[in-house]
């Protein structure tokens, strides 16, 4: 039988005991069990370790010598073991957004909470497409939106959970007429020129035509195109559309409530009901929300709609 680290262990602990049976229920061994062991042990150094004392056992001379072997060699081998082990890999956070004005506050406090996370984004145009990479666990979480009757479909394995709901404004630029208004009308949007984001899974577009439509009123729609084509052609005025209420103020860009508050947009946090977000759920969005309410002042327009004075 070769001398194990297990061995030394075994030595040490009954040193540190002073007696078979509290060493043996240490090492969680029976006490003849742990007997014969040590008499293996002896007949393999060759010598006697442990005699008899009145309490129990205390070590021979040569067990003296052999235990500050032990007692050297054992703490190198722990730091091998455990200090040297290789560190266990980071925490991967996937998060997707669609044109989220939340998400930056919410990524700092994620960094700050939990700075051992690798956190990546990723966008994805359609609140439906973002909703369904959650529910096969390709994303962690989905800062996603929807719109009043058109709301997202619910799904058995994923949470949806409300952050905030704000009113749709409408954008043109600084020097359309409709700009020197303090807020604007369904009609009057109606006649002019629009610049609109194609048809999509989440029916934005569809929602937009059906409030116009309840009210007697049509979308002359000009140009059909979508993200920062949509906002040079409203800087260029070739037109009117509509943002959220959070948009972020621009050179050049008149952003304005709409009379009467008639579309309305909600930002939603989802993520996997077997996910690490659903122990945290409370916490994460109360965050959210946090960083909801900074990104309310990113206008001049919705801080005087949303906080008026009096």
């Amino acid at each position: 039988m070769d001398l194990e680290i297990r061995h030394l262990r075994v030595i040490c602990a009954i040193a540190e005991s002073g007696s078979l049976t509290r060493a043996a229920k240490t090492l969680r061994l029976s006490q003849p069990g742990l007997t014969a062991q040590l008499r293996r042990i002896e007949t393999m150094l060759g010598g006697t370790l442990f005699e008899r004392a009145p309490q129990g056992v205390r070590p021979t001379a040569f067990g003296e010598l052999v235990l500050a072997r032990a007692r050297a060699v054992l703490p190198a081998i722990d730091d091998l073991v455990f200090g040297l082990r290789a560190p266990a890999p980071n925490r991967a956070l996937r998060i997707g957004t669609v044109n989220a004005p939340l998400l930056a506050g919410l990524l700092a406090w994620l960094d700050a909470a939990q700075p051992e996370a690798v956190v990546t984004t990723v966008t994805r145009g359609a609140s439906t497409r973002l909703v369904e990479l959650v529910e096969a666990a390709q994303l962690e979480l989905a800062v996603v939106g929807d719109c009043p009757g058109f709301e997202l479909a619910a799904r058995p394995s994923v949470v949806m959970q409300p952050v905030a709901t704000e009113p749709v404004f409408a954008m043109m630029a600084v020097g359309h007429t409709l700009a020197e208004k303090t807020e604007v009308t369904l009609a009057e949007l109606a006649a002019e020129d629009w610049i609109a984001p194609p048809p999509d899974d989440d029916r934005i577009r569809e929602y937009w035509a059906t409030i116009f439509h309840d009210a007697g009123l049509t979308m002359r729609v000009r140009h059909e195109v979508e993200g920062p084509v949509l906002l040079d052609l409203v800087l260029a005025g070739r037109g009117v559309s509509l943002c959220q209420a959070t948009s972020r103020q621009l050179p050049g860009l008149a952003i304005r409530p709409i009379a009467g508050n008639p579309l309305w947009y909600r930002h939603l946090l989802a993520w996997h009901r077997d996910g690490p977000f659903t122990a945290e759920a409370a916490e994460v969005i109360e965050h959210a929300r946090r960083a909801y309410d900074e990104a309310s002042r990113r206008n001049d327009a919705y801080p005087a709609w949303r906080w008026p004075r009096s």
